[in-house]
């Protein structure tokens, strides 16, 4: 049995990292493929209060739980199920359910923070950087968090101003320098989405 291609792909909140992977999975539809969110991954909070959750840094690597991906991407690899915690946007916690993930062919680990851990890395055979604008990613957000997650449009402006772009600028910005690939604009950049799928491809056929 084969092992399964990982393809890691990172930016920016808001930069099409979403957009990336679901231009890539529309290039193999015979075969197997899993998403694997690195927000699934967020540390458990339940023991603290809403207000005290609220004060948490999530755009900092220490938000996640990086033991838990590594081992679980891990056993991915190995051909072996997990069972993927889910996490809740609203009350900022992990839920008490989890979702069960088989191995695929194909598995994409997408995040704001996946290059950054080492070990993380390792695991991966193709690593993506999508850059965009800084300015396009703040209105994805905007529209993201306000439509799908209930905040105000104050909330998210201060969040992305006092933590989002901080953090970008000190974690995940610095982490291109680890990508063998670097998108710019996301999923509409159809000529890197044509080199990244030929690659996928010629990794499958080995």
């Amino acid at each position: 049995m084969s092992k399964p291609v990982v393809i890691g792909i990172t930016g920016g909140s808001g930069s099409g990292k979403s957009s990336v992977a679901q231009a890539v999975f529309k290039q193999f539809p015979g075969h197997s493929l899993l998403m694997l969110e690195q927000d699934s991954y967020y540390k458990d909070q339940s023991e603290l209060t809403f207000e005290e959750r609220l004060k948490t840094n999530y755009d900092h690597p220490l938000a996640f739980d990086s033991e838990l991906l590594i081992e679980q991407l891990t056993d991915l690899v190995q051909h072996r199920a997990v069972e993927r915690p889910i996490y809740d946007y609203t009350t900022y916690t992990r839920t008490k359910k989890t979702a069960t993930e088989e191995p695929k062919e194909v598995i994409v680990l997408e995040g704001i923070l996946i290059l950054e851990d080492t070990r993380l890395r390792d695991l991966m055979d193709i690593k993506i950087f999508v850059d965009t604008d800084d300015d396009i990613r703040i209105i994805r957000r905007i529209k993201r968090d306000m439509q799908e997650r209930g905040r105000t449009l104050d909330s998210v402006i201060e969040q992305y101003l006092t933590v989002v772009k901080p953090m970008y600028n000190q974690f995940i910005e610095p982490t291109k320098r680890y990508a063998d690939l670097v998108i710019p604009e996301g999923g509409q950049n159809e000529v890197a989405i044509d080199l990244l799928t030929t690659k996928i491809r010629s990794i499958l056929k080995k």
